[in-house]
């Protein structure tokens, strides 16, 4: 049997390279069909666009482009293995726009010798395109790059190994914690891992409702304390005035576990420590922090998610990445602002109680799915994420004015 590395090399290459293509959208077949398409026809537009660049919108298929960027120095687990290596996740992201938001996307892999050069060649792009989302950027200087592009661009930018991880993190965490009967205000959280997911994973939970003050995030180091000397901007937000020192101190009686590090970091011995009815997210992929078998095999009262498709609660950023730029790009969202974030995540969190329709059971190959310790988060297959999500985030970008236009009476996503 053909093992998984030759089928996924397979996937690729056959029958043609690669995952995405370019489609007509209008008829070139006849004299007519090309003088409208090129010269003389396509003066016209130009001149209209000229006299009001929003008429871009109207003419060409911005509105519905998202630019796919990175310089491949965070690739995957894998690291930094350079712009090209990185074509592969960008294509692969393109596909997931086009497959769940319909959204167009082409992948735009960066050299650079510096972040300011690479901030400079996407902004001097960006008109090109309705979104960006930058991808497989290290820390910290994905933090700088993405606030610089969104300082300079008038169109959403949204780095997704940040915003994405969070939103569906937090949606799926909010939910565990209800069913384990726990406040997020009132919960102590251990944070393995201190990049840019894990900053931006405590980042949005503390919007919605967590305390920074109960987060504990440790990095390669041990617990981020404020005798360190060694932290950067980003680390010293989450740096605790505490004596504790290793996981083992702070994990003693915490409420969460979330993991965005590497495998087997998290020892059964410490998953014992932990409060009554805990909620651990080990979200390293392929390898979680600890294997949920494991996990269960020392606490029965635990809820478990992990970035795996073939274990139950999967936080996929696929739930909320291609909603989050169809929203946006439908109103003409100059940004995604933290209430566009915090409106996906409760759109996410809220589909998770509704009744599961056959189709997406088929789809996921499941019998049934109920709301609870197994069923936290929507499956990534479910139809009705790109609805629902789409227009929450819509309209949290009209109510938080960086909508440029509205939203369509009767909006269908």
């Amino acid at each position: 049997m053909t093992d998984v590395r030759q089928q996924a090399l397979d996937y690729h290459a056959l029958p043609v390279a690669g995952k995405i293509s370019i489609e007509l959208t209008k008829p070139a077949e006849t004299a007519k069909d090309l003088a409208l398409a090129y010269s003389p026809g396509v003066a016209e537009p130009v001149k209209e666009i000229a006299v009001n660049p929003d008429e871009a919108y109207r003419y060409t298929a911005k509105g519905n482009l998202v630019a796919v960027i990175s310089n491949g120095t965070a690739i995957l687990g894998l690291g930094n293995l350079g712009p090209l290596a990185s074509k592969p996740v960008m294509e692969g992201k393109a596909l997931l726009f086009k497959r769940f938001a319909n959204l167009d996307a082409i992948d735009i892999e960066v050299k650079h010798r510096t972040a300011e050069e690479f901030v400079n060649t996407v902004a001097n792009i960006a008109d090109t395109f309705g979104g960006i989302n930058l991808e497989d950027i290290k820390a910290p200087e994905c933090f700088e790059i993405e606030k610089a592009l969104i300082q300079r661009c008038s169109i959403p930018v949204f780095h997704d190994d940040q915003h994405g991880t969070a939103i569906v993190t937090a949606a799926g965490m909010i939910n565990a914690l209800e069913i384990q009967g726990k406040d997020i205000a009132q919960s102590t959280i251990v944070c393995m891992g201190a990049g840019a997911a894990a900053i931006a994973c405590m980042e949005l939970l503390i919007k919605c409702g967590a305390m920074r003050e109960k987060i504990y995030m440790l990095d390669r180091k041990g617990v981020i304390h404020t005798r360190r000397d060694d932290l950067n901007e980003y680390k010293q937000l989450f740096a605790n005035n505490t004596d504790k020192r290793t996981l083992e101190d702070v994990i003693a009686g915490a409420d969460v576990f979330v993991g965005v590090s590497g495998p087997d970091v998290l020892p059964p011995e410490a998953v014992a420590l932990m409060a009554e009815k805990p909620v651990i997210f080990a979200c390293s992929n392929p390898d979680p922090e600890i294997k949920p078998e494991l996990a269960h095999s020392v606490r029965d009262d635990l809820i478990m998610a992990t970035g795996r498709s073939d274990y139950p609660n999967q936080v996929n950023n696929v739930l909320c990445f291609p909603f989050i730029f169809r929203g946006a790009l439908d109103v003409r969202a100059k940004a995604i602002t933290d209430e566009m974030k915090v409106a996906a995540v409760n759109a996410i969190r809220a589909l998770a109680k509704e009744p599961v329709p056959a189709e997406v059971l088929a789809a996921s190959g499941e019998e049934a799915l109920t709301f609870g310790r197994d069923y936290i988060i929507p499956k990534p297959m479910d139809a009705r994420l790109l609805a629902k999500v789409a227009k929450a985030v819509a309209q949290a970008a009209v109510d938080s004015g960086v909508a440029q236009i509205d939203m369509p009476e009767n909006y269908m996503a």
